[in-house]
């Protein structure tokens, strides 16, 4: 008779290897975890032997607090200008701006008729722009000036003009077309050529001696609207090398012999005649809900404004910047970031993303008043950017460069005051988010401290 039964051997062989096994595991597992532990970071090897100066920290912040506040001047240098302004704007939360413009003539030759009869005088000019109402009615008007102007002086935006009392006023201007350049002839009174040629000894031009425009001065160009307004914009600036002028008179007269001959009076002439801006800012004319309230009072309104024309512009303080210069821990850093943040406001009209100014420009305040656009600008205007983000809506305006000067200044002439404004030839005005409002203004700034 066979017993069967089970053999408990291979059972307990298996069984004691499979130990062996997990054990073995389990002591390379903890070797693995202790070598781990004890080696040293590779950053941190040789740390102990090397001196403090030797590692950077980069640290960064965007908690200074920037205040805004809407400024006005209407004292602002507007001589030689490379473009010319006249007519009337209107906004319903800036008001009414008034733009002239007042040149000398350049003779296009010396006089040289004895005997003259003048037929008719023509006034050409090139309008670069032209916005408004086109198809109302529009006039022409020019005043001789009783004081010599230079292009070496200095003219201001509110310059106070004397005049002689010799004016050519209401020439309708033909119609004009918007947003395009305008090619445009008028007929001027024969009395004006009377004027220019009553003492023909003078019609010359000379470096050392009374001349022409010691004699006939200049003119203050004005354009009047009965109705609704227009506004163009004129360059008196010399043309360039293969141009030739686009804004003159030309008075045309014949001799004894019946002979046609034509004499020239140029604005924008190759020998660049003085020439300055004049720019009148109206705001009580603004729409009673949207009239600005806070000009020059210091008071932080949670919206601020810059404004085309040489009009309102904001001003920014950033305290904090002193507080970050005055701190001896900041003296030994390398600026990497310091940039202005700019939120824009929009009313669902006529300020949106398609109106926003192709640019903002940004300038500090020295100790003495004197105000310079910051250096990043000349240095990189793509890196010193101002123009508009319309997806962040947002204009951002990076400093580094002035920070770091600011920094490093020693004799204390520059202060921690900016201002944000627009250049004239700038299409439209800026409204910006500022001090209390949902997302007010932001300074961002990152350094490295070694």
């Amino acid at each position: 008779m066979t017993r069967c039964y089970h053999n408990s051997l291979p059972f307990r062989r298996s069984f004691h290897n499979n130990i062996l096994k997990i054990l073995a595991q389990a002591l390379f597992a903890g070797i693995v975890l202790v070598m781990a532990a004890c080696e040293e970071d590779p950053s941190k090897i040789g740390r102990k032997i090397l001196p403090g100066s030797d590692f950077v920290n980069i640290e960064s912040t965007d908690t200074i607090t920037v205040r805004s506040y809407t400024m006005f001047s209407d004292s602002i240098e507007s001589d030689n200008p490379s473009t010319s302004y006249l007519g009337q704007l209107y906004d319903p939360y800036f008001g009414t701006i008034t733009a002239e413009f007042v040149s000398q003539l350049r003779l296009g030759s010396e006089w040289n008729f004895d005997n003259y009869v003048i037929d008719s005088i023509k006034l050409y000019l090139e309008f670069k722009t032209v916005t408004g109402n086109v198809n109302k009615p529009q006039y022409l008007s020019f005043s001789r000036i009783a004081k010599q102007i230079y292009t070496d002086a200095v003219y201001y935006s509110n310059e106070d003009v004397p005049l002689t009392g010799f004016k050519i006023e209401n020439i309708l201007l033909p119609k004009l077309k918007a947003d395009t350049i305008n090619d445009i002839e008028i007929d001027i009174p024969l009395v004006f050529g009377d004027t220019i040629t009553r003492d023909t000894s003078m019609l010359f031009h000379h470096t050392t001696k009374p001349d022409f425009r010691s004699y006939f001065k200049g003119l203050l160009f004005e354009i009047t609207s009965p109705e609704d307004p227009v506004f163009v914009s004129l360059s008196v600036d010399p043309p360039g090398t293969y141009e030739t002028y686009m804004n003159y008179f030309i008075i045309f007269l014949h001799d004894d012999a019946g002979s046609p001959k034509e004499y020239y009076l140029i604005l924008d002439a190759f020998s660049r005649n003085a020439a300055f801006n004049i720019f009148k800012h109206d705001y009580s004319t603004a729409q009673p809900d949207k009239k600005i309230r806070h000009i020059n009072d210091g008071y932080a309104d949670t919206l601020s404004y810059a404004q085309i024309m040489n009009g309102l512009h904001t001003r920014l303080m950033i305290p904090g910047i002193k507080d970050i210069k005055d701190n001896p821990e900041m003296r030994n850093i390398s600026v990497n970031r310091a940039r202005i943040i700019l939120p824009v406001h929009y009313d669902g009209s006529l300020y949106k993303p398609s109106t926003l100014p192709g640019q903002l420009y940004l300038r500090y305040l020295t100790t003495t008043g004197k105000k310079f656009i910051v250096p990043d600008w000349s240095i990189s205007s793509s890196f010193y950017d101002g123009s508009p983000d319309t997806v962040n809506n947002v204009y951002n305006i990076n400093i580094a460069t002035w920070m770091q000067n600011y920094l490093e200044n020693n004799s204390d002439t520059l202060t921690t005051n900016f201002e944000l404004f627009l250049v004239p030839s700038s299409a439209n005005n800026v409204i910006l988010k500022a001090n209390n409002s949902h997302t007010p203004v932001k300074f961002e700034f990152t350094y490295t401290t070694f």
